[in-house]
């Protein structure tokens, strides 16, 4: 397989990124990994003239605690985030999740944003993050900054809430409240999950105060299951729960199973992650 022709431009600023951008359009695709994007170029699955590498950008690297937020640089590289210092003493249940993303060669190349950016149904960070109500932050060349939450920044299957012209820049984390447990789990075939679930789970005098729950990798986009998180704070069995989240996980038919059999891992996912949760 061999790349076909194109143009690349390395741009030193979200301006000049921006002004490519405009330039040439639909012929124009931005990376910064390339882990995805490549590939669908090496298939035949995609075709642009123009390539716009972002690596140069040092605004969109780096990670820094901004009031109890985490604020991860969208070129910041899985392998970076599970192995930064922060993350590890603020969030460690952010540095499993992307420790599990893939295999070390992808990590070490494809970065956090592009993951998000590409809006790849089966992916384990956008689950992760709606889970903890994580947000985006957008930017259009000098222009202020946009911020998106996760639930509404992935609209379809490789679409965003990205408007022409405009740039990922961070994400931004918060750091749940103390006592608050964090289980991630996911099946997954040759390294693309086929369902992916997230449970934040924070106990108080013996019951919950205070309950996330996220569902991915079965439909197009991953979805809170907020009727699952009410039944699990009022007090109603796990096992009630982890059916509400079934019931609205979107599964789709699709290579990794039908609707049923997909419907019934997240009951099964679900039911293990509140399980460890609380435990």
């Amino acid at each position: 397989m061999t790349l076909p022709p194109f143009d690349l431009h390395r741009p030193q600023s979200l301006e000049e990124a921006t002004q490519l951008l405009e330039r040439y359009g639909d012929d124009a695709a931005l990376y910064c990994g390339g882990t995805e994007l490549l590939l669908l170029l090496k298939l035949g699955f995609a075709s642009f003239g123009q390539l716009v590498d972002l690596k140069g950008i040092e605004e969109l690297r780096g990670l820094r605690a901004d009031n109890g937020t985490l604020v991860i640089g969208a070129a910041a590289t899985h392998r970076e985030v599970e192995r930064d210092r922060l993350v590890l003493e603020r969030l460690p249940a952010l540095a499993a999740m992307e420790r599990g993303v893939a295999n070390i060669r992808v990590r070490t190349v494809g970065t956090l944003g592009g993951n998000l950016c590409f809006s790849d149904p089966h992916s384990d960070p956008a689950t992760f993050l709606l889970a903890l109500d994580a947000e985006v932050e957008c930017r259009r060349g000098s222009g202020p900054p946009r911020r998106v939450p996760i639930g509404e920044f992935t609209v379809g299957a490789y679409q965003t809430a990205l408007q022409p012209g405009e740039l990922l820049t961070a994400v931004r984390v918060p750091v749940p409240p103390e006592g608050t447990r964090i289980v991630h789990r996911k099946l997954r075939f040759h390294e693309r999950p086929a369902v992916t679930v997230t449970c934040a789970v924070r106990s108080e005098n013996g019951g919950v105060a205070d309950a996330r729950i996220a569902v991915g990798s079965v439909g197009v986009v991953p979805v809170r299951a907020t009727e699952a998180e009410r039944l699990l704070a009022s007090g109603q069995p796990v096992t009630a729960a982890a059916e509400a989240a079934a019931g609205v996980a979107g599964a789709v038919e699709d290579a990794n199973g039908s609707v049923e059999y997909k419907e019934n891992l997240v009951r099964v996912l679900v039911e293990r992650a509140l399980m460890e949760a609380l435990a």
